[in-house]
């Protein structure tokens, strides 16, 4: 039988044709009170901007699981098949988030953006966080969205990244040691203006550099870029700084090894004045702890709508131990590399800084090699 695709207008009515999954009202219940909960707790302690925060990132988590809005699947596509469109979807997040994050970043108190310095930190991290984020099927956003959404593959990345979290800071205080070229924030060189048009050009050549001569990203994932871009902004002037996601894994880690009686407080960085603050504080006081969970709960809200939570497949050994391993590795790499997809390029694209550029290049080598051992674990090229 020839194995042609059918006509669009064939498409079409077959798609029309096969039943719609029914709502899981338990999974849409069950969300919507562990978030309802969360808010509650908040409100309760007058923390209100805490409650729009966590709104916000329950919106983004429905977003991501609706569209399946992923880096990860971006960069795979874009190098094994040239097709950059999601890529440069995923650029122009940051690039409409960057019209307001910079102007308001660097002329208003109380609010500043993502800075790193250039180094073997940054590098070596990135590589580590490219591969990982391969094996496992999913980078910072994916594994919260997916893991919300049902996934058992994420069920054990989500563990695991935090425990690399962990992991990785421990060794950050060494990596600090390591060479390094300063920080360079085109915003504080230029100015808010100037640093805004510098960056913009900057984000649209590199969004030019991954499109080449593959096809254009639809007017429907441009929609979408540009509304989790502006949902990134609003995010920002929630809270004061970018939207991040790995800090707050990285704080559940060590909540976990520190209620089994591990001596977390008193390692290098934990004793650092921040994070002794944040690991003697609550999960819902860390901004990015806090949109972690609505993330995750707004996406479960959203996979209890479509009633595919109870549909996820369940992957082979050799799948959880690449989302273990996958997990473990993007945990170490996103804290040396000061973040994730959207916490390292989008959010430092959007600050202005170069570091969110070289971690775009950085990332690619351990894509590469993480794309190639893909089939060891049961996942496509």
């Amino acid at each position: 039988m020839d194995a042609r695709p059918l006509a669009p207008d064939r498409a079409l009515s077959s798609a029309a044709a096969l039943p719609r999954p029914a709502a899981d009202l338990t999974v849409v219940a069950v969300g919507t009170a562990a978030l309802g909960a969360v808010a509650a707790i908040l409100a309760h302690e007058g923390a209100w901007r805490a409650v729009a925060l966590l709104l916000v990132a329950a919106i983004l988590g429905a977003l991501f699981l609706t569209t399946s809005f992923s880096y990860t699947g971006a960069f795979r596509s874009w190098m094994t098949r040239r097709d950059g469109s999601g890529l440069a979807a995923g650029i122009a997040v940051a690039m409409v988030a960057a019209i307001v994050i910079i102007p308001v970043g660097t002329l208003v108190p109380g609010y500043s953006g993502y800075a790193a310095p250039l180094g073997v930190p940054l590098i070596g991290g990135a590589i580590l966080f490219g591969a990982g984020m391969q094996w496992a099927n999913g980078c910072g956003s994916g594994t919260l969205f997916t893991a919300g959404g049902g996934s058992r593959r994420m069920w054990v990345t989500l563990p695991c990244f935090c425990a690399g979290g962990l992991l990785g800071s421990l060794m950050l205080p060494t990596a600090f040691s390591l060479p390094a070229l300063p920080e360079v924030v085109l915003p504080q060189i230029l100015g808010p203006w100037l640093g805004l048009v510098a960056t913009l050009v900057l984000a649209a050549a590199l969004v030019w550099l991954v499109l080449g001569r593959g096809p254009r990203p639809d007017a429907q994932r441009l929609k979408m870029a540009g509304l989790i871009g502006a949902l990134a902004a609003v995010a920002f002037l929630l809270s004061g700084q970018p939207w991040g996601i790995t800090s707050g894994l990285t704080l559940w880690g060590a909540k976990a090894a520190a209620a089994l009686g591990l001596d977390v407080a008193h390692t290098t960085f934990w004793s650092w004045d921040g994070p002794k603050q944040l690991l003697a504080g609550s999960v819902l006081a860390q901004d990015s702890s806090l949109m972690d969970i609505g993330m995750l709960l707004g996406a479960t809200i959203a996979a209890g709508r479509a009633g595919s939570f109870h549909r996820q497949p369940v992957p082979p050994l050799r799948g959880f131990v690449g989302a273990a391993l996958g997990g473990i590795l993007m945990g170490i790499g996103a804290r040396l590399s000061f973040g994730c997809n959207v916490g390292a390029m989008v959010g430092g694209i959007a600050s202005g800084s170069l570091h969110g550029f070289v971690w775009f290049f950085a990332v690619l080598p351990g894509c590469w090699l993480g794309i190639r051992l893909r089939p060891w674990f049961g996942l496509g090229g």
